[in-house]
C-alpha cells in the first residue's frame, strides 16, 4: 500500500534543534545534528536559528528546514516568543534538543508542549526538560552536544567534523577568484579579527607572523567578514607585497570553499577557525582572553591551539570584552610571535 505524502509526514519522527547562539556555536552543533540523522535515518530535523547563522544550517546535509528566530528585533518581546512557540506546537515535533541555554530557548520549549525535550542541567528553567544532561564546562562543545542527545561518547568518537553542502555557484565564485591568482600555488590565510576586542591577537604581533608566512607561501590572505575589513586592510598596508586582504569578499559558505585551498589558517578564537575545520585544513587558533578549556578549539587532524595561561586574570569572561579589564592585555602580549612562528614551522614542516 502506498501512503500519500501527508500520511508519511504524520508517521515520520520530527526533531527540532534550537540553536540561537553565535556562528561558532552553530557550526559545533552540526555534528550532533549529523549524528541524529545517522541514528534516525527516516526522521525530519528542523532547526531554529538566528538570522546570522541560518545559512549554516540551511547548507547542512542533515537539516530539512530552518526557521529564523530574530531574538534581537522581530522576536524580542515575550508576545512574539509566545507566538513563535504556538507555531512550534502546531508543527507536532516528537523531540526538541536545546543546546542553547538561554531563557528564550526554554520558553520556546515550554510553550511548544513537546513531551520529549533534551536540555542541559544549567539551562534556564531546567525543570521543564524531560531529559537533562550534565553540563561539563571543560569538555569540547561537540562532545557536550552529543551527550545532550544521549549519544555514548567514548574513545574520542565525538570528533565528528561538521559538514556543509557547498553550492555550485559558491564554488564557481571562488574558482574565478583564484584564476586571477594563478594555479598550483601555496596559500596561507590569517583571520585577524573578532567580535570581541580582547580575543584579537595584537596586530603588531600578527604583522610578524604575516611576514614569516609571506616568505613561505606564494600568497597570504587576510580573511574575515565585512566588519573585519578595516583590520585586514590595515594589516595588508603594513605587510609585504604578497599579503592580500580578502575580507568581506565572501559569504560564510563561500569562505569555507575558499579555505579549502589554504595550506594553513591562523585564527583568533573566532568563526573562521571553525570554518577552517569544516574545510579540514590545518588551523592554528590563538587564544587571548579566552581559554581552550571552554571547549571551542579546532579538533581536526593537524590543527593546534596556543594560549598564554600563566595569568591570574585569565579567562576574564566567556566571550571577551571591548577592552582589557586591567588595561594591560597581558593575555595577548604574553603569547609572543616567536612562539606562534615556531608552532607554524612544525605544522608546515618548515
Amino acid at each position: 500500500m502506498v501512503l500519500d505524502a501527508q500520511k508519511m509526514e504524520i508517521l515520520m519522527e520530527k526533531f527540532l534543534v534550537i540553536q540561537t547562539a553565535f556562528i561558532g556555536d552553530a557550526i559545533l552543533t552540526l555534528p550532533m545534528i549529523q549524528k541524529l540523522k545517522e541514528l534516525n535515518p527516516g526522521c525530519r530535523i528542523d532547526v531554529i536559528a538566528i538570522p546570522e547563522t541560518a545559512v549554516i544550517f540551511s547548507h547542512s546535509p542533515a537539516v530539512d528546514q530552518v526557521y529564523i528566530f530574530d531574538k534581537r528585533v522581530k522576536h524580542r518581546s515575550l508576545r512574539q516568543v509566545l507566538k513563535f512557540a504556538k507555531f512550534l506546537k502546531q508543527s507536532n515535533y516528537s523531540r526538541i534538543y536545546a543546546p542553547h541555554r538561554s531563557l528564550r530557548t526554554s520558553l520556546l520549549v515550554l510553550f511548544s508542549r513537546v513531551r520529549e525535550t533534551f536540555g542541559f542541567d544549567v539551562n534556564s528553567l531546567r525543570h521543564i526538560y524531560k531529559h537533562l544532561a550534565e553540563y561539563h564546562g571543560t569538555i569540547h562543545e561537540v562532545e557536550r552536544n552529543l551527550r545532550l542527545m544521549q549519544f555514548p561518547v567514548e574513545n574520542g568518537n565525538w570528533r565528528i567534523l561538521p559538514q556543509l553542502n557547498i553550492p555550485a555557484e559558491a564554488k564557481s565564485k571562488v574558482e574565478k577568484y583564484f584564476n586571477t591568482e594563478g594555479n598550483n600555488k601555496r596559500y596561507a590565510a590569517i583571520a585577524p579579527g573578532s567580535v570581541w576586542n580582547t580575543k584579537i591577537y595584537p596586530v603588531e604581533y600578527m604583522e610578524e607572523i604575516s611576514r614569516f608566512l609571506a616568505g613561505k607561501f606564494d600568497m597570504v590572505f587576510l580573511i574575515g567578514g565585512e566588519k573585519d575589513r578595516k583590520i585586514c586592510e590595515e594589516l595588508e598596508a603594513k605587510s609585504v607585497r604578497n599579503v592580500k586582504s580578502a575580507a568581506g569578499n565572501f559569504s560564510l559558505i563561500e569562505s569555507t570553499e575558499f579555505l579549502r585551498r589554504m595550506d594553513i589558517l591562523i585564527s583568533n578564537d573566532s568563526a573562521p577557525a571553525h570554518l577552517g575545520m569544516i574545510a579540514d585544513i590545518p588551523v592554528l587558533m590563538l587564544y587571548c582572553s579566552t581559554v581552550p578549556d571552554f571547549g571551542f578549539y579546532p579538533y581536526n587532524e593537524k590543527s593546534y591551539f596556543l594560549s598564554f595561561n600563566d595569568l591570574f586574570c585569565k579567562p576574564c569572561g566567556i566571550h571577551g570584552f571591548n577592552e582589557c579589564p586591567l588595561g594591560n592585555f597581558a593575555c595577548g602580549f604574553g603569547l609572543k610571535p616567536e612562539t606562534v612562528i615556531s608552532k607554524i614551522k612544525e605544522m608546515i614542516n618548515a
